[in-house]
């Protein structure tokens, strides 16, 4: 891959992966905003309990996404949070949240950049690596 863009790759996936964790921080203190008041009735309808306890669960599962971008596995977390966005925007969309939705495709298409950079840069760096001669050391 191309060095110049190792700055932009990363801030993006730092960009992501701090989005990911406060958003799913916040979803326990709704400094933010108020998040239930994003979930689509007919979502808020079919769960099997209260929509407090539904954002708890969407928080530890962003908390956990923006961590596995910044920190753990960069390219998988960034695919789980391409998936988890466009889920996102479908709900929105649902709600008559268009305009939030709209940026969550496009917050989804920036994930699934991240996700495909760092599997190029990754695969770069081995066939690098097989590419290289072997240094043998050579006994008597």
């Amino acid at each position: 891959m191309d060095s110049r863009l190792a700055n932009p790759l990363r801030a993006l996936q730092v960009a992501l992966g701090l989005t990911a964790t406060l958003a799913g921080l916040d979803k326990f203190l709704n400094i933010l905003t108020n998040w239930g008041a994003y979930l689509s009735p007919a979502v808020a309808r079919a769960l099997p309990f209260s929509v407090g306890v539904f954002m708890g669960i969407v928080g530890v599962i962003e908390f956990v996404v923006g961590l596995t971008i910044l920190l753990i596995a960069p390219r998988i977390g960034a695919y789980v949070a391409s998936a988890w966005l466009l889920l996102i925007a479908f709900n929105l969309a649902l709600g008559g949240h268009f305009d939030v939705a709209v940026r969550d495709v496009v917050m989804s298409v920036a994930a699934f950049t991240v996700a495909r950079a760092v599997e190029v840069r990754s695969a770069e760096g081995v066939t690098a690596a097989s590419a290289a001669p072997s240094r043998r050391i050579v006994t008597a």
